[in-house]
C-alpha cells in the first residue's frame, strides 16, 4: 500500500424506481471512473431481477438489489460514478430500453440516498419515432458511460421517464492524509 493513494468504500443498494409508463422493468449498472482509480474489491457491474411496477399511483419497481465496490485512487479526479440502464417488455413482448440515468458515489462519509433521474433517448425525427414505435426498436445508447463522461453528451435528445433511488455507505481511508477535505471533519470516526 502507498502512502499517496486513499480508498473509497461503497455499499448499498438500487433500492426502487418510479416510472410513468412502464410496467416492468429490470436494471443493469455498472461505474464509470477516471484512468487514476482502480477497483480492487466487490462487484463491477451487475443485472437485478425483472420486478413488475406497482398498481397504485406511484408506480414503483423494486428492486433492493444490492451494491458493494471498493476503489482505490491518488486523486479525486474522476470519482466514480454509478451509471444505470433500464431495460423492460414492450407491448410486443420485446426487451427494450426504458432509460438511462447517472450519479456520482456521494463525497462525503455516511449513509446518503440519491435520487437518479431515468432518461430515454429520443428519436431525432418524426419520421424516426413512427418507424420505432412501428418495430418496437427505440433509440439506444451503443455505450451508456457516455452520460458519466460528458464528451458527445450534449449531441443526445432524452426526455425523463422516471427515477430511481439508491442508497449508499460511504466509507473513506487515507482521504484527508493527502490533504484533501471533503467537510467529514465534524464527524464522529471510530477509532
Amino acid at each position: 500500500m502507498s502512502d499517496e493513494e486513499f480508498y473509497l468504500c461503497a455499499t448499498g443498494s438500487i433500492e426502487y424506481g418510479e416510472f410513468y409508463e412502464i410496467d416492468n422493468a429490470y436494471c443493469k449498472y455498472g461505474y464509470h471512473f477516471g484512468p487514476e482509480w482502480n477497483i480492487v474489491g466487490g462487484i463491477e457491474e451487475g443485472l437485478t431481477q425483472m420486478s413488475k411496477c406497482s398498481n397504485d399511483a406511484r408506480r414503483l419497481t423494486s428492486w433492493n438489489f444490492p451494491l458493494d465496490a471498493t476503489f482505490k485512487s491518488t486523486t479525486p479526479h474522476g470519482w466514480p460514478q454509478l451509471v444505470l440502464s433500464v431495460y423492460g417488455l414492450d407491448f410486443f413482448g420485446h426487451d427494450v430500453v426504458r432509460g438511462y440515468g447517472v450519479c456520482h458515489i456521494p463525497f462525503s462519509s455516511g449513509r446518503q440516498e440519491s435520487k437518479i433521474p431515468i432518461y430515454v433517448p429520443e428519436s431525432s425525427s418524426t419520421l424516426h419515432h413512427f418507424a420505432a414505435w412501428i418495430t418496437g426498436k427505440r433509440p439506444e445508447l451503443i455505450e451508456p458511460s457516455i452520460l458519466a463522461s460528458g464528451s458527445g453528451r450534449e449531441l443526445t435528445r432524452m426526455k425523463v421517464q422516471g427515477s430511481i433511488t439508491a442508497s449508499f455507505n460511504v466509507v473513506l481511508k487515507d482521504f484527508h492524509k493527502l490533504g484533501y477535505d471533503n467537510n467529514d471533519k465534524g464527524k464522529k470516526s471510530c477509532k
